[in-house]
């Protein structure tokens, strides 16, 4: 046969065999995977221009997409999770509180995205940690596999998987030292070296720990090594997307715990595998601006799988077929949301447009330094007390230690710790009134749980929270008309506010003291109103009442706030009455009898709170009288 014949027949054979190839590579559909690191924002990760190198890490951004702007939701673990598992925003739901003291129901028919991968044939495993406030069936979201490379259990090569792992090495209990280790132990990267935040002071205790930390962020960055080792020896790295995430905010001070970027901006990498590169309009090795949060997780992972998202889920894919780079990049805001944290509770909801963040703090009389048992475990946190006790901070080091305003407004990209409030700057009023706008029809499209007490919530509302807020969204609104009355001058929120104190809604009541407390001195005028609550028959009214008169000294408030807390027969009243106990004891100076308590519940986190009051963790910092040689 001549040469060009054969050369055409080979030619011919192997078009056909391209095309066979193609044909099952469209086919097929993706392994996802997730790596998580616990407790970790951006702020920790020369890839996104701070800290410390992670060349594995590195790796997986230059064979894939790394986001400038994603976003945890929650600056704490079971609700960030929640959020993650569920594409729902918690206080839509109703599991925005860490811990949860009840779970809170799904709507009925709604599945976590990892649930509906399962039933359309994915392999699922999730290795080491769920943290879930809702109730679940752990056998419908998840398959059992091997402590390591669990996608090696599934029943057939062919099977596509979805696998979630977590890294604890980096969680907030590995900066849980005493003194001795500073004395004893060094660390990898130098101390002398870190560049602080300009809110830390500048000492020993604040520069070891962030060295620290920088060390354990090299300890993930190995471990996100090895499992993409694995999945190369199994032959599936071209065949699986790989997320690499930080479950929410960094751990140093102001970082967990906190609805700040340095909470809640996490880095996020996705290696874009060579066999679906087709799904991406996104070159390998780019960034992206484009705005995402864990709302968007999930829908992501199932429009990759060829699936949809449940229509109650509150995001929405950014990757995958017909999700152009354009549309990636166009998403400029995100929403999100701080509430209980074990048994300190705060109220603020974030909003980031663009390079502007708006943080509404609608319990701002509490300061952010509110006591925590378990973040004073790590001996900066107490440090930073005793300094600011100790007038020893600068304005900018104090400010975690006071009272907040209503609403703050920051330039991430000048400001991008967070420090310099432009709420008041005139030259700012446009985009103030705009994110606060936006701020306000957020809520209100939400219908927030968190305008209802946690007590209440638990009570009514978790048999289907997404319900409860529809049917309630009314009162919701005029709740959350009541805590803006905030945002004006006292002058002309003070007939409002009157009413809402002489209301018959016990809400309406309820956040009529707490926005009077807002206000704090300026409201003196309404302490015969909320006088008048200190004998309500709601229990959170009378709490609401006492805090607001002793948060401006107009009466000693601990005996009518005893008297709640005996009267108290749920965890959650103890718990949101023991809160105004601790601010109204650490911040205005008044003692409390611990000896006079007679509950009627004395488990969950209400024992953090006695133990605190009784003074178990008010120990100093003692320095260790061991000399090294």
């Amino acid at each position: 046969m001549p040469e060009p014949i054969l050369m055409r027949k080979f030619y011919f054979s192997l078009c056909a065999l391209l095309v066979l190839t193609i044909g099952v590579s469209a086919a097929k559909r993706p392994n996802v995977v997730f790596l998580v690191s616990e407790d970790n924002s951006i702020h920790y990760l020369k890839l996104y221009g701070y800290g410390t190198n992670t060349p594995n890490i590195e790796a997986l951004a230059k064979h894939g997409l790394t986001f400038n702007h994603a976003f945890s939701n929650s600056p704490v673990c079971s609700v960030a999770r929640s959020t993650l598992a569920t594409s729902m925003l918690a206080p839509r739901g109703g599991f925005q509180y860490h811990r949860k003291s009840a779970m809170a129901k799904l709507p009925p028919g709604y599945k976590p995205w990892s649930a509906m991968l399962r039933k359309a044939g994915y392999f699922t495993t999730n290795q080491r940690k769920t943290d879930y406030n809702f109730v679940h069936d752990m056998k419908e979201l998840w398959d059992r596999g091997p402590a390591n490379a669990a996608w090696r259990a599934r029943p057939a090569k062919d099977t596509p998987f979805f696998h979630m792992q977590s890294f604890a090495q980096s969680h907030e209990s590995s900066l849980h030292f005493p003194q001795r280790v500073m004395d004893d132990e060094k660390t990898t990267h130098d101390p002398s070296k870190v560049k602080l935040a300009p809110y830390f002071p500048d000492t020993p205790t604040f520069r070891y720990t962030h060295a620290r930390y920088l060390d354990r962020m090299q300890v993930i960055d190995q471990q996100v090594g090895s499992v993409v080792k694995m999945l190369e020896a199994d032959g599936l790295l071209e065949d699986t997307f790989i997320f690499y995430f930080g479950d929410h905010g960094g751990v140093l001070p102001r970082g967990k715990g906190y609805a700040y970027e340095s909470g809640l901006h996490v880095p996020l990498v996705v290696r874009i595998p060579k066999n679906f590169s087709h799904l991406i309009d996104h070159k390998r090795g780019t960034r992206t601006d484009g705005f995402v949060s864990f709302i968007d997780f999930g829908p992501t992972v199932l429009h990759l799988a060829g699936l949809k998202a449940h229509p109650l889920a509150d995001g929405k894919p950014f990757l995958g077929e017909g999700i152009s780079a354009a549309d990636l990049e166009a998403r400029n805001e995100v929403f999100c949301y701080a509430d209980r944290f074990d048994e300190k509770y705060d109220l603020v909801r974030f909003l980031r447009k663009g390079k502007y963040t708006y943080i509404r703090n609608l319990q701002g009389f509490y300061p952010d330094a509110l006591q925590n048992n378990y973040r004073y475990k790590m001996l900066v946190y107490a440090e930073w007390r005793e300094l600011y006790k100790a007038g020893k901070l600068n304005a900018v080091q104090s400010q975690f230690h006071q009272r907040r305003p209503a609403e703050q407004l920051f330039d991430v990209e000048a400001d991008p710790h967070e420090v310099n409030n432009l709420a008041d700057d005139p030259k700012y009023a446009s985009v103030l009134k705009d994110l606060r706008q936006r701020m306000q029809k957020k809520l209100r499209e939400v219908n927030d749980l968190s305008f209802y007490p946690e007590s209440h919530m638990v009570r009514a509302a978790l048999g289907n929270g997404q319900a409860y807020g529809k049917k309630h969204s009314k009162e919701i609104n005029r709740l959350a008309d009541i805590a803006d009355l905030a945002l004006q001058p006292f002058g002309k929120a003070r007939q409002p506010l009157a009413k809402a104190m002489t209301s018959n809604n016990p809400w309406e009541r309820y956040w009529g003291c707490i926005t009077a407390a807002v206000h704090g001195e300026a409201a003196k005028a309404l302490v015969p109103d909320a006088q008048k609550l200190l004998k309500d028959e709601n229990l959170m009214v009378r709490m609401r009442a006492a805090e607001f008169l002793g948060s401006i000294k107009a009466m000693n408030p601990m005996p009518a706030l005893l008297s709640v807390l005996n009267s108290a027969t749920t965890e959650q009243e103890l718990m949101l009455t023991f809160n105004a106990v601790v601010y109204l004891c650490d911040y205005k100076g008044y003692r409390f009898d611990a000896s006079k308590l007679d509950l009627k519940f004395k488990g969950g986190e209400v024992v953090r709170r006695t133990s605190y009051l009784e003074g178990e963790p008010r120990r100093p910092i003692r320095k260790n009288p061991k000399k090294k040689n």
